[in-house]
């Protein structure tokens, strides 16, 4: 494909990635049975130790987050046990659903779309009931709404046999997380949100007592059973075919994220967000999501204005080159979203908002 074809992604995933981390897949393949992928393996894996903030080990996936959804849940959730979601928006929505798939006992704890889940309600709820697992979504990717973590994680860590999921795709690399200080049992993510990576590959912290429990359940699956898992890991492996190219690129990814640091990297995409907001507001438009709760990495954006969001999204793409976002689910089109995240910068936010403010200056 020509330069000249590319539009480039201001997208809530996939994200644009930049052509140095693309060509990093185009090196020669290797077998992933050799010393060379173990010494790539082990590579990547002290990197992303590093990002989670962890001393355990994180498990490398070919697959969306959604596989280690069910991974979490298979392994984690006992038969006669029940898991609590919190519930809130799409993605929250959707774990929930792969629990029930799976057979195990969900209940719901929700929340309207746009609102947080607070630490009270989270307390209440296990005073009420016993379960296996809570589990989070970080960062809402539908709402834009970052639920506090870490406050959540110190009500579940009163409660030992209750483990604590946290689904972080569209947080991790861009809002703080810390896996271990805040004892989360599992922390996982995608390769195509903050990671700024191609989609296809897929990421999860795991804890020593998510494998103790997953010991205390026979039928756990095979693909996403993280004992199996862990097994390969061990030896600086996969069991079964990895995603070799994404490693690559990965690796080469982690070079410069360690490099701008983490947390500078959580102190950019707060700029952005802030950015973000200033015009939303100053423009009319309201934020979705509550007060206090708002996403580092995707400025969900009330259309209060009632623009056309799908006349929007052509006149991005044929008179700026870039395509954008026009809502997701129940709420396209009543909302649109500003994904600053990644290696976004603030001149390519810049340019995104000056075209929306081009074209509602010309309609």
């Amino acid at each position: 494909m020509q330069e000249s074809d590319h539009k480039r992604l201001f997208l809530p995933g996939p994200v644009e990635v930049r052509e140095e981390i693309l060509q990093a897949q185009t090196r020669w393949m290797i077998g992933h049975r050799t010393p060379e992928f173990a010494e790539l393996f082990a590579r990547l894996q002290s990197k992303l130790k590093s990002a989670f903030f962890t001393d355990s080990r994180v498990y490398v996936s070919g697959s969306s987050g959604s596989g280690l959804w069910e991974g979490a849940i298979r392994c984690g959730v006992r038969d006669d046990k029940k898991v609590l979601h919190l519930t809130g928006g799409a993605f929250s929505e959707r774990w929930a659903q792969i629990s029930s798939a799976n057979g195990k006992g969900a209940d719901c704890l929700d929340v309207p779309w746009g609102r947080a889940h607070t630490p009270a309600m989270v307390a209440e709820a296990l005073e009420a009931d016993s379960y296996d697992a809570v589990c989070v979504v970080h960062n809402e990717t539908s709402t834009g709404v970052t639920n506090p973590l870490r406050e959540i994680a110190d009500v579940v860590g009163q409660y030992p046999d209750t483990l604590l999921f946290v689904d972080s795709v569209s947080g991790f690399l861009g809002t703080e997380l810390r896996v271990d200080d805040w004892g989360i049992d599992i922390a996982l993510t995608s390769s195509q949100k903050a990671f700024a990576l191609p989609p296809g590959i897929a990421f999860a912290a795991v804890s020593d007592r998510l494998l103790e429990r997953a010991e205390a359940i026979p039928q756990r699956g095979y693909y996403f059973d993280f004992l199996t898992l862990e097994k390969s890991l061990l030896k600086n492996n996969t069991p079964s075919t990895p995603p070799v190219t994404l490693m690559f690129a990965a690796d080469a990814q982690m070079d410069e994220i360690l490099a701008e640091g983490i947390e500078a990297r959580w102190a950019r995409h707060r700029r952005m967000r802030d950015a973000a907001h200033e015009w939303a507001l100053s423009r009319g438009f309201g934020l979705y999501a509550q007060d206090g709760y708002r996403s580092d990495t995707v400025t969900t954006v009330e259309n209060t204005l009632d623009i056309d969001i799908n006349a929007l999204g052509a006149f991005m793409e044929n008179d700026i080159g870039i395509a954008i976002d026009k809502g997701y689910g129940k709420i396209k089109g009543a909302t649109f979203r500003l994904p600053h995240m990644g290696d976004v910068t603030m001149d390519m936010l810049r340019e995104v908002l000056a075209g929306i403010d081009a074209f509602m200056n010309r309609v």
